[in-house]
């Protein structure tokens, strides 16, 4: 559970004295294995109802080898490759409840007399859902269905279905019997309205809040798009901005909230309603309100493409579970962060996420930090005369303990491989699309393109075992590859290689040919930082994604591989066996540390990540690699997510860094 509160703190230091406001939040134990398998079992007794709009997603994959030209027209006939369904809206809903396997799911909607509807219908039944009241409409209603075209991986304008449905008065009253038979007989409801138009008659709307109220101890949770405002002694399923509408605020979708904004409107909602209220943010997590105050988990960071279509569903699906199973907001909404992150990562469909996929996603979650502040710079905070960075001032009662010390090597100490991610783009890109790369059109070859630097982006600083891997799955699920053309990880990795190994060879010939020195491939100050910290007994270690070979081949050229007197490590052959997060829990566990006597320094997430998860101090280094001197502020949001607590661009300032970090003067935090 987090609480804020709000101080004015003076912060007097080696290099100056300053004053602002911090947010601080009480510390909170996430869920473990046990607790989670237990909510498992617990929502195996429960008996939940959905009402809401049952539609269906169809997904048509079109073949570019084109069909015949048509006799009767002349025009080119278009050839489908697969085609498949899935259920959404509501019915999606009911599929993310299935996953989880409750005792009892009952369907109460309607849907048209076509083929539509039957193939719903079929499918809500192989889910387990008792459609006894999914009424069928025979005139002026066809069944909600949304067709998707992709045309070499690239969706077409979808073709829709129902859209100007008009419910009848006969049905709707049917609705309100089912309703009335859910709530007498289940443990939570589910009222779940998307589609424009699908509630016609505000008199089901007054009716429907007449139930509410006579049946208020019930839990029924609401997450409707259109009419939100006009539903009382309901729980609520609400995102951000549908937050600030119900607060009377008006933004535009997809605007990106201010956290302190979000607290203040769900906090205003359940002041209204005296009902527990969850606000989703996205990949920035979820917010849960209730008498006890507010419990906000996380975002994760998922390095897989991701697709986040139903991921609301998931959660209202989890969230209803759980609080029927007696379990506590706080908790339903961690369990429901967990299974939005299982969805979010399934493509080309609207997923569900069974508890063996929430299980392996909570057992190492990385949490995405301080969002806010990573997308808006002008929030940053420096020291003062200087340009460090402080994202986390909780960190300054943790400085002046430093024994132990790890640094990535690439863009953090060393510039020689400056570049790398230049050379990894067109390889996957070559990869991903195969024959096609000289023939894709350019919308097509830009959609890639931007996948491919988003990959490569949120997979810095991990093993490139592990990004060849996720290549992999990227060149399987753009189609353009034959499967019995595609490479395995091995393969890939060594095609990188070997490129970026040309330039890497090109600049160590310049070394050795004394055309240029150990200072023009190092970050400016860094070297003489690592003497600083060796001077002071700090135990030192290298941690490099690439592979241990070149990484000590490398330090040894440029000139400070004796100062890592704990050792160098790097990717082995037998990948499993090396991680930054293997290095870091051997060291606290082999030396028996507090967090605060574990500093780590890297340009990627990935240490970023683990030195704040064992609890060290994390310090991300915004480094230019190309004048190996200032800031690259490409690299600022990735690293703040990555819960970076303090930020520099080089170690020019190294001596200000060494007086900050051991605290030879005095360090103070006074409200």
């Amino acid at each position: 559970m987090k609480y804020l509160i709000s101080e004015r703190i003076a912060l007097s230091s080696p290099i100056g004295v300053f004053t602002y406001t911090l947010d601080r939040y009480s510390n909170f134990l996430f869920m473990d294995t046990p607790q989670i398998k237990s909510i498992l079992e617990k929502i195996k007794t429960v008996k939940v109802a959905v009402y809401g709009d049952f539609c269906l997603d169809a997904y048509w994959i079109m073949d570019s080898r084109k069909s015949e030209i048509s006799i009767e027209t002349g025009l080119q006939a278009e050839a489908v490759e697969k085609h498949y369904y899935s259920p959404g809206g509501a019915a999606n809903v009911v599929a993310n409840l299935s996953a989880l396997e409750p005792a009892q799911i009952t369907v109460i909607g309607v849907v048209g007399d076509d083929i539509h509807g039957r193939e719903l219908t079929a499918q809500l039944q192989k889910l387990g859902a008792d459609t006894r009241s999914l009424f069928i409409q025979k005139e002026h209603f066809q069944t909600y269905a949304y067709l998707k075209r992709y045309i070499e991986g690239v969706e077409e304008p979808r073709i829709d279905f129902g859209v100007y449905n008009k419910r009848s008065e006969e049905i709707n009253a049917r609705i309100l019997v089912g309703l009335t038979n859910a709530l007498e007989t289940h443990d939570a409801v589910i009222f779940n309205q998307q589609v424009v138009g699908s509630i016609t008659n505000d008199s089901f709307i007054e009716k429907a809040n007449a139930l509410f109220e006579q049946y208020s101890d019930k839990i029924i949770l609401v997450d409707s798009r259109h009419f939100n405002d006009r539903f009382s002694n309901v729980y609520r399923k609400v995102n951000d901005v549908e937050a600030a509408h119900l607060n009377g605020v008006q933004v535009e979708p997809r605007t990106m909230l201010p956290r302190a904004t979000v607290l203040e409107y769900g906090q205003s909602l359940f002041a209204q309603s005296q009902k527990p209220v969850f606000v989703t943010c996205g990949a920035r997590g979820i917010t849960a309100f209730d008498a006890g105050g507010y419990y906000e988990h996380l975002g994760l960071q998922l390095t897989a493409q991701l697709d986040t279509v139903g991921a609301g569903d998931t959660v209202i699906s989890a969230i209803t579970l759980c609080l029927a199973a007696g379990i506590s907001p706080n908790h339903a909404a961690q369990f429901a962060n967990f299974a939005a992150a299982v969805t979010v990562q399934k493509l080309f469909i609207t997923g569900t996420a069974n508890g063996e996929e929430i299980l392996a996603v909570s057992q190492d979650p990385n949490y995405i930090y301080q969002a806010d502040l990573a997308e808006n710079p002008r929030q940053a905070v420096y020291l003062p005369d200087s340009e460090t960075e402080l994202c986390d001032p909780s960190v300054l009662d943790k400085l002046g303990h430093i024994k132990y010390a790890v640094f990535d090597h690439d863009g953090t100490i060393s510039t020689l491989r400056h570049g790398w991610e230049a050379i990894m783009e067109p390889v996957m890109m070559k990869a991903i699309l195969g024959d096609s790369y000289d023939t894709i059109d350019a919308a097509g070859f830009k959609k890639v393109q931007r996948e491919t630097q988003e990959f490569i982006h949120k997979t810095t600083g991990i093993q490139t075992i592990y990004q060849m891997e996720g290549l992999v799955n990227m060149v399987r699920e753009a189609g353009y590859v034959p499967e019995d053309q595609i490479l395995d990880k091995f393969q890939y990795k060594q095609i990188y290689n070997d490129a970026l190994m040309e330039l890497v060879n090109q600049r160590m010939a310049k070394l050795q040919a004394g055309e240029l020195d150990w200072e023009d491939y190092t970050m400016k100050g860094a070297v003489a930082f690592l003497h600083e910290l060796k001077a002071r007994g700090v135990v030192m270690y290298l941690a490099s994604g690439t592979d241990v070979d070149d990484v000590r081949h490398e330090a040894t050229v440029l000139g400070y591989a004796d100062l890592f007197d704990g050792g160098i490590y790097g990717a082995l052959r037998e990948y499993t066996k090396f991680s930054k997060k293997m290095i870091i829990e051997r060291i606290i566990r082999d030396n028996n540390l507090n967090g605060n006597e574990l500093a780590v320094f890297g340009d990627g997430p990935d240490e970023i990540r683990e030195g704040r998860r064992s609890g060290g101090i994390s310090i991300g280094i915004t480094s230019n690699e190309i004048q190996r001197h200032g800031h690259n502020f490409d690299k600022r949001p990735r690293l703040v997510k990555a819960g970076a607590q303090l930020i520099i661009p080089d170690f020019s300032q190294y001596r200000k860094l060494v007086s900050l970090l051991f605290k030879e003067e005095a360090i103070s935090a006074t409200v």
